[in-house]
């Protein structure tokens, strides 16, 4: 029972990691901030759109007794979006981590959104990609193809996570068709 929890600790503190390292690794500059603003476009031509705001975020170790793995995890996800994206999500994660080398494991999750986005409602499911080697990370997080349904049909997109000072913020640049 000891490993397990350990096992569960050391994921949690990589998965934390990720997102406390992606935090400086994906802030933007005030130019591309600024570039992904709505503008007019031409008939047809795609318009990024950008969202941005606050989130609150509960991470549940889920156990599995039959993985006996302490380097493999699991944990549900249960997001409250706040600002621009005015939604919850739930979701699961898996993780691994290196058993020799500090610093390196990965996760992936999905999660589903259920809210509005600047006003339009609707689902849409979010895909993550955290690598971390040797405490350099990668985040990489996009909406899953096809998966918007009412208002936010055609959505695409990625999102940044920002963590600082114990706070989580996202930075969603996605595409969405006009309403009809």
């Amino acid at each position: 029972m000891k490993k397990q929890s350990y096992g569960i600790s050391v994921i949690t503190a990589v998965c934390l990691s990720l997102g406390f390292a992606a935090s400086a690794h994906t802030q933007k500059t005030d130019t591309q901030a600024h570039s992904s603003a709505p503008s007019a476009g031409h008939k047809g031509e795609v318009i990024m759109k950008h969202a941005t705001g606050p989130f609150d975020v509960k991470l549940n170790p889920q156990t599995d007794d039959k993985v006996g793995d302490p380097t493999l995890g699991r944990m549900s996800i249960d997001k409250q979006y706040h600002g621009d994206l005015e939604a919850t999500s739930k979701g699961q994660m898996l993780t691994a981590m290196s058993a020799d080398v500090k610093g390196s494991g990965v996760y992936v999750a999905v999660e589903r959104v259920n809210g509005s986005l600047h006003g339009r409602t609707g689902t849409f499911a979010l895909h993550h990609t955290g690598i971390m080697t040797r405490g350099v990370p990668q985040l990489s997080i996009t909406v899953v193809p096809d998966s918007g349904t009412g208002q936010l049909i055609g959505l695409t997109g990625k999102m940044d996570i920002t963590i600082a000072e114990g706070k989580h913020s996202y930075d969603f640049e996605y595409t969405l068709p006009e309403a009809k």
